[in-house]
């Protein structure tokens, strides 16, 4: 009897993931979490770390950049947008959103005077230097 139950959970699951094929969308994209928004790319070197984001279809006047206790933050802001193909609101898809969306990224000892911000194609690119090493910075305590 476990495995018919097993075997009917079989058919529905490749049922249901016919049926999503053959919408060409993800059946339970309205419940889980956009995973595909400001994909990112953060490399590092000794002298500094460079961020690479994906926010297509923003304006660059809506991105809104933070840096603070070794946490960097990117907000994209996209306000509602009008479609006018269709007068009488008879849209069958769409797929285009608005709102507001945002990521962290904790990269610490950043030399915030230094850091370089630049948007183009639908990429932002960020340079942020690492702050220089000083021997000032040693927590060390010798015991006399």
């Amino acid at each position: 009897m476990a495995n018919e139950i097993q075997r009917r959970n079989n058919n529905l699951f490749d049922n249901l993931m016919n049926m999503r094929d053959w919408m060409n969308d993800d059946f339970f994209s309205g419940l889980t979490p956009v995973s595909d928004h400001m994909k990112t790319d953060v490399a590092e070197t000794d002298k500094g770390y460079q961020v690479k984001i994906d926010m297509p279809g923003f304006a660059k006047k809506d991105i809104h950049i933070n840096y603070a206790n070794n946490i960097l933050s990117v907000t994209g802001h996209r306000d509602t947008f009008a479609d006018d193909s269709d007068k009488e609101g008879n849209i069958l898809h769409s797929e285009r959103s608005y709102g507001q969306m945002s990521r962290q990224y904790r990269l610490p000892d950043v030399d915030r005077t230094k850091v370089n911000a630049h948007y183009e194609n639908g990429v932002l690119t960020l340079d942020l230097p690492k702050l220089a090493a000083s021997e000032d910075n040693d927590s060390h305590i010798e015991i006399d």
